[in-house]
């Protein structure tokens, strides 16, 4: 199984594991192929998930039912790396909390073909949520300390593991080897690297955006001081490509990270806009049962239609006048009494 779309382009090795695609034109909105692999021997669905440059709870919910410590040899794995742009801007950093999921879109050169550069991301988890909205890059540091919050530091105290005022630079660091400050305050919120890897792609962090050690490391070096990051929360993506619907759902994160309800309504209201004003055959049954399952997978959901292809309307009923109601004759006016002939 395997539906190719846009050949992805060769990252280098400043890229790592991740996923680099041109945009070559404003209509470029979905990029990337959903394929199938093998697993072997003592591969983990973790394993396979850093392999590919997909997070922990993106490789499960597409592939329900299989084992995530010990697939067996043999299983057939769907690695999904099909996906819709998010909405926004398509420029600096955009992190699409229920995605799990950070695009950057480098500025490109005078003559370059735009690209999106993507990777799979951990998220704030309950009571320390990853915040909303627009912010930029302010500092960026190679091989950060850590100064842990005295909330954070009492959290760990409570399980038994203490922590110190300042963890140095090395293999305990929780930072990993580089960390970009966000201007969001009050607080410290980064994107930073790690050295708990098996845990990214979960809402697991006090709050920051946590990447794969390879995968800090090939955008570290990419994103100036200053570049903007927007910060967003759109579990269902729609959109038009090659005159087919698509219909992306994640899993949706309410204000404490965790995960909420569809918005049926709201998904609506994404659909209309998407949509625009090109007529569609949209099969609503599929996009209802897309919805619950929320497994990222993209799907066709509909198809456009040619408005000049549209039949025409039928012609509207001839409506007869209403009928005047009937009447009674007016009574004759008195007549004076004649005399009779002679």
């Amino acid at each position: 199984m395997r539906w190719k779309f846009l050949a992805l382009l060769a990252g280098g090795a400043a890229c790592a594991n991740a996923a680099q695609y041109p945009l070559a034109d404003a209509e470029a909105l979905m990029f990337g192929d959903v394929e199938t692999i093998t697993a072997h021997g003592e591969d983990t669905l973790p394993d396979l998930a850093r392999r590919y440059g997909l997070g922990y709870e993106e490789i499960l919910r597409a592939n329900p039912g299989v084992d995530t410590w010990l697939p067996g040899e043999g299983t057939t794995i769907v690695i999904p790396g099909q996906r819709l742009l998010p909405p926004g801007p398509r420029e600096g950093i955009v992190v699409n909390l229920p995605e799990h999921r950070l695009y950057y879109f480098p500025k490109p050169k005078k003559g370059e073909i735009p690209q999106v550069i993507t990777y799979p991301v951990s998220i704030g988890k309950m009571d320390w949520n990853t915040p909303l909205g627009k912010t930029r890059v302010v500092d960026k540091r190679k091989n950060p300390t850590w100064s842990p919050p005295e909330s954070v530091r009492k959290e760990h105290a409570e399980r038994g593991d203490p922590l110190p005022t300042i963890v140095k630079a090395g293999p305990d660091n929780p930072l990993g080897a580089y960390a970009m400050r966000l201007g969001i305050t009050p607080g410290a919120y980064l994107i930073h690297g790690t050295n708990n890897p098996i845990a990214v792609g979960m809402a697991i962090t006090h709050g920051c955006i946590r990447m794969y050690p390879e995968d800090i490391e090939g955008l570290f070096p990419l994103v100036p001081v200053n570049t903007p990051v927007w910060l967003i929360n759109e579990p269902v993506k729609v959109a038009r490509v090659g005159g087919q619907v698509w219909l992306e759902v994640h899993p949706p994160v309410d204000a404490e990270g965790q995960r909420a309800e569809i918005d049926i309504e709201a998904f609506y209201a994404r659909a209309n806009a998407a949509l625009g004003e090109t007529p569609a055959a949209i099969h609503w049954e599929f996009v209802l049962s897309t919805l619950k399952e929320g497994s990222g997978l993209p799907q066709m959901i509909g198809l456009e239609m040619d408005p000049e292809l549209l039949p025409p309307p039928p012609p509207s009923p001839a409506i007869p006048p209403e009928p005047v109601p009937a009447q009674s004759p007016a009574p004759p006016p008195d007549v004076p009494a004649q005399p009779a002939a002679g």
